[in-house]
């Protein structure tokens, strides 16, 4: 910015010009008004005109002036104003560039930045902006363009699909949930009609069985609830923002109708993030009761009354990017995980990551599991009878942890600010691994070294041990995880991560050396913590190829993916007082 109250230059002199002398692209307007011609040196925003040096320095010295926003000659507009056109109908006036910016809030919007697609002010066009590092127009130069632009047309285009979208998303999960509702209804009475035939102790049983089903329910009511919700408050914000797009566009008022467009494509942007969070019609379950034909016989030796089972649907076919393509990530946080300064030092062997931005982290080393807040590092700690080792959501508001010592899964429900234990599940062996994917737990066994595949009560379904020659599939399995499809687990000691069907049926293998914590990504693929070569990698999701996305991370132990803030979360195990702290990398 220029210092006011020098006097004119004088090597302007000689272009001073009356009537028909040398013409300037840009000129003073205030002196071309006494038909003097003089090369523009600013620009004042508030009267938007253009000024010679002499106009530039004075212009702030009356009182009614002192408070406009000057430009210098390399960041003034490089077009002269037209006017004569400014009360036309081709170009409306610019009154109504009134929004205040985001990050200077007492300056007005009224710049748009090409390079980085941000409204701007004055103030950000002088500090980050400036035109020898971005393409900046000035609004007014380029508003009257948008009106029936391909890009209007677009946004209101893609307000429509969303809304359509929104609705079938909607009324397609009502009907998952009625029709689930209808299911539960059904074996509940298929229950009763069973109960008739046995003796009437079986009363105490059957509250188990119903008390599963008023839990699914609930879930299923919360998931529609959150749908419906969610959608509608989607519709009203998007249709809010169609309406005044019109509105601005019918009434050419072309500055806001810019400044509009770039919120609507934003909202737009949001709102689809926001749409694929939403629970899915893949969420809710049909339900039959399964009688337990045991009961019959021994009802002294049985516990339940029969089991409450999703109905056999057909899967939705495997995502198709599960390449192992490039992937950056760049350190973006790290959280410190002990609790004061009087405990042990921190060795994180287990991490999950909640979509309120809270991480659960098994620490080892201090018996303890942890909730830690990543925005205000506030934690919480539970202290256990042995040492955890790895954890998983089983639901919205509970834990399972595995307990290798003492051969158990330990149960602990959440809130906001506390934890608590539940009940434990009694396991046949040292349990390592664990992951729950849709009422199923995968869990990992070393001594012997299996797989098992269980129910949310602890009965075994499926054990993974030998292969069909009899020989042993694992040594060390340390980490799992799962989806819909498969169940990855890592083979520290046979440096492999080996995929398996939720048949226990081995269908794929990659080596990575040394591998240890393993978690999957949205679209299927996997990222896997190389302990041993300092790495992580990305490995396809059916176990075909892998390449290494990031290196010299330390000795990565524990990893779990954050959906939401598309972020690594990963433990080290260097024994440098790293191990303090859980880092979390950005995806770029």
């Amino acid at each position: 910015m220029a210092v006011p109250g020098k006097k004119a230059s004088q090597k302007f002199s000689s272009t001073l010009s009356q009537g028909g002398a040398e013409d300037f692209d840009i000129y003073c307007e205030i002196c071309d008004m006494a038909d003097i011609r003089l090369p523009a040196f600013g620009y004042c925003v508030d009267c938007e005109e253009h000024l010679c040096q002499s106009c530039f320095n004075t212009h702030r010295r009356p009182r009614p002036l002192r408070h406009h926003q000057l430009l210098d000659e390399d960041h003034m507009p490089q077009q002269r104003k037209l006017h004569g056109l400014s009360k036309s109908t081709s170009s409306p006036q610019t009154c109504d560039l009134t929004k205040p910016c985001t990050k200077h809030t007492k300056e007005v919007i009224k710049f748009y930045c090409h390079d980085h697609n941000a409204l701007i002010c004055s103030v950000c066009v002088t500090l980050e902006h400036t035109p020898t590092s971005c393409n900046v127009d000035y609004i007014p130069d380029i508003s009257a363009q948008n009106l029936y632009s391909t890009e209007f047309k677009e946004t209101l285009k893609d307000i429509d699909e969303l809304i359509n979208k929104c609705s079938l998303i909607k009324s397609g999960m009502k009907q998952r949930v009625a029709t689930s509702t209808t299911s539960l209804k059904n074996a509940i009475a298929e229950n009763e009609n069973f109960k008739k035939e046995i003796h009437k102790g079986f009363d105490k049983l059957e509250k188990e069985v119903k008390d599963t089903a008023t839990t699914v329910q609930l879930d299923n009511n919360k998931k529609l609830k959150t749908t419906e919700t969610t959608c509608d408050d989607i519709n009203k914000s998007l249709q809010a923002s169609a309406d005044t797009l019109k509105y601005l566009n019918s009434n050419k008022q072309t500055d806001q109708l810019l400044t509009e467009l770039k919120r609507a494509q934003q909202l737009i942007q949001d709102n689809n993030n926001i749409l694929s969070q939403l629970p899915t019609i893949n969420d809710i379950d049909e339900y039959i009761f399964e009688p337990n034909q045991a009961i019959k016989k021994v009802l002294q030796d049985e516990k339940s009354l029969g089991t409450l089972s999703s109905k056999k649907l057909k899967q939705p076919a495997e995502p198709n990017n599960q390449g192992a393509v490039a992937m950056k990530m760049s350190t973006h946080l790290k959280i410190n995980a002990k609790s004061s300064s009087y405990e042990n030092d921190c060795w994180i062997t287990g991490i999950a990551v909640s979509p309120q931005n809270q991480i659960f982290a098994a620490d080892y080393y201090n018996d303890s599991i942890k909730m830690i807040h990543i925005n205000s590092g506030t934690k919480k700690k539970l202290k256990l009878d042995s040492a955890p080792w790895d954890i998983t959501f089983v639901s919205s508001d509970s834990l399972a942890v595995t307990i290798p010592d003492s051969k158990t899964i330990q149960l602990t429900s959440f809130s906001p600010y506390s934890l608590s234990l539940k009940n434990k599940l009694k396991v046949d062996g040292r349990c390592y691994g664990i992951s729950h994917h849709r009422r199923k737990l995968a869990v990992t066994f070393t001594k012997p070294a299996k797989l098992q595949i269980m129910d949310l009560k602890g009965n075994t379904e499926i054990t993974v041990e030998k292969d069909s020659n009899g020989d042993n599939i694992f040594s060390y399995p340390q980490y799992v995880t799962t989806n819909s499809h498969s169940i990855y687990v890592s083979d520290s000691d046979n440096d492999v991560v080996l995929r398996f069907n939720w048949k226990g049926e081995m269908i794929g293998l990659v080596g990575i050396k040394g591998p240890r914590g393993i978690t999957l990504l949205d679209n299927g693929s996997l990222l896997v913590n190389g302990r041993d070569s300092q790495s992580i990698h990305r490995v396809s999701g059916n176990c075909q190829d892998s390449r290494t996305i990031l290196e010299d991370v330390g000795r990565p132990f524990a990893a779990c993916w954050c959906a939401k803030s598309c972020a690594l979360c990963v433990s080290t195990l260097n024994e440098d007082g790293d191990d303090n702290y859980i880092k979390l990398y950005e995806k770029m």
